[in-house]
């Protein structure tokens, strides 16, 4: 479940967050806040879980995944298995709290994250795929407030996806080059040398669309500080990682965390 490594339920949680704060006009519902809070956690769980499964027979040939415990046989097949049909329980069992479209939304967003992790062995661009899969709590955010998803959660669902397509090359970048030698695909591995060109694209395609977002809900000048912030942060991960170093590509990964929430910030200070 990797709960020791709580990056991934951060990269979850932010535009989960950002979907709440503008659905509510910052005044979110607190039960529906605290119903996608646990639910972030609860599904990241299940998504890390599935993802072992997936890859038990890679993960064994990658340094940095040999030691997981699917992977060293720690925990069999069955129990893995057993661990993800419960999470997804618990997952139901708190979207019932909410209405009946979050719900629907609900059980999309479990076939999302369940079928992510077998995207790496048919397309080169499962990042987009995870954009999706990690965003999927903003039209459960809007649905639960608005009992609608509108067009600017939509928008800012793509402004995820691209921005999954930026800080998850980074991740896909540590492992290029076992990725290359037993045929995971990745952004990483398409974009060749172009790899920082491909995230930079990601990163304006973002912000790009965040700043729509803040136009079209007509929000004040602390909101585009908070963009501002995300930008300094985005430009810091390309300079970081401009000598082709794995462990700048993990801490730029690590580091877009920070980039999710200025954005939160900025909405947050906005409607104070």
């Amino acid at each position: 479940m990797r709960l020791d490594k709580p990056i991934g339920s951060l990269l979850l949680l932010w535009p989960t967050l950002w979907a709440a704060w503008l659905a509510g006009k910052g005044n979110p519902e607190p039960l529906i806040v605290l119903v996608l809070v646990i639910g972030v956690f609860v599904m990241r769980s299940g998504g890390c879980v599935i993802n072992d499964f997936a890859d038990r027979d890679f993960d064994p040939h990658v340094e940095r995944t040999r030691r997981r415990p699917l992977a060293t046989g720690e925990v069999s097949v069955r129990e893995a298995l057993i661990l993800f049909v419960c999470l997804c329980l618990l997952g139901f069992i708190l979207v019932l709290f909410l209405n009946s479209l979050a719900l629907i939304l609900a059980i999309i967003g479990v076939i999302l994250a369940a079928s992510y992790p077998f995207l790496k062995r048919v397309t080169s661009l499962p990042q987009f795929y995870l954009g999706i899969a990690f965003g999927w709590g903003i039209p459960i955010a809007f649905a639960a407030h608005q009992d609608t998803v509108p067009m600017i959660g939509w928008i800012l669902l793509l402004a995820n996806i691209a921005w999954a397509g930026a800080y998850d090359t980074f991740y896909a970048m540590v492992d290029r080059e076992d990725d290359v030698r037993i045929g995971v695909k990745s952004l990483a591995v398409l974009s060749g040398t172009f790899d920082r060109i491909v995230i930079g694209v990601c990163q304006a395609i973002t912000l790009l669309l965040l700043c729509l977002v803040g136009f079209m809900e007509n929000l004040n000048g602390y909101y585009f500080l908070g963009l501002f912030g995300a930008l300094v942060v985005a430009v810091w991960h390309q300079y970081s990682c401009r000598s082709d170093d794995r462990d700048q590509f993990f801490a730029a990964f690590l580091g877009n965390s920070w980039f999710g929430a200025m954005v939160f910030g900025g909405i947050v200070l906005a409607y104070l």
